[in-house]
């Protein structure tokens, strides 16, 4: 299975890269959309901030939003799951739209929230195997804020609020945590997207 890992020329992805290959995948680290989606499936790292990760989007959103809305799988993770909304109070530029809400600073009085948090899980394959969550490793300022919230399979309590911890739309999920730094269930979690979407 050939899985792209988009490369927004912010950071190190190898950690991400290897979670990936012990899943099965066969990853490919790539900054050319045409490549990324024409892979298998798609994964958006959690590395960088909204707006240089939303310049290095074609400019016209629309070609990104169709793959996924047509069933291309993807697993956005961190930032990643946040430039699946519209925009980001982190800073101008536009996200891809495939789900409409918006990215909102953290109300709380120790930010960026890092460290590790129980994540509580909807029934969904994401989740297989982990009994209905797990803890996850945050390292973020923003929390996503779906006009719709069907959309949240997960949920965390950061400084007395619930906040998404992820979020499902047809066959694109995002995770507000690093499951490449969540220990095993992290793990798990990255070989359960992969099983979930084979083709």
């Amino acid at each position: 299975m050939k899985v792209a890992l988009f490369d927004y020329g912010a950071g190190n992805l190898h950690s991400l890269g290897k979670a990936l290959e012990r899943g099965g995948a066969a990853v490919e680290v790539t900054s050319n959309w045409d490549r990324a989606l024409g892979a298998d499936a798609l994964v958006l790292p959690g590395v960088g901030a909204f707006s240089a990760a939303a310049e290095a989007l074609p400019a016209d959103r629309t070609r990104v939003r169709e793959a996924l809305e047509s069933g291309l799988p993807c697993l956005g993770i961190c930032l990643g799951m946040q430039l699946f909304f519209d925009g980001s109070d982190e800073g101008e530029g536009v996200g891809i739209g495939l789900i409409p809400g918006r990215v909102r600073k953290l109300d709380a009085p120790v930010v960026p929230h890092m460290g590790w948090n129980d994540v509580h899980g909807a029934a969904d394959p994401l989740f297989a195997g982990l009994g209905g969550g797990l803890a996850g490793y945050y390292a973020h300022s923003y929390n996503c804020d779906p006009d719709d919230k069907s959309v949240v399979i997960g949920w965390t309590e950061y400084a007395g609020a619930r906040i998404a911890a992820a979020v499902r739309y047809r066959r694109s999920w995002g995770v507000q945590f690093h499951p490449e730094k969540s220990s095993r269930a992290g793990l798990r979690l990255v070989a359960n997207f992969l099983e979930e979407v084979k083709p």
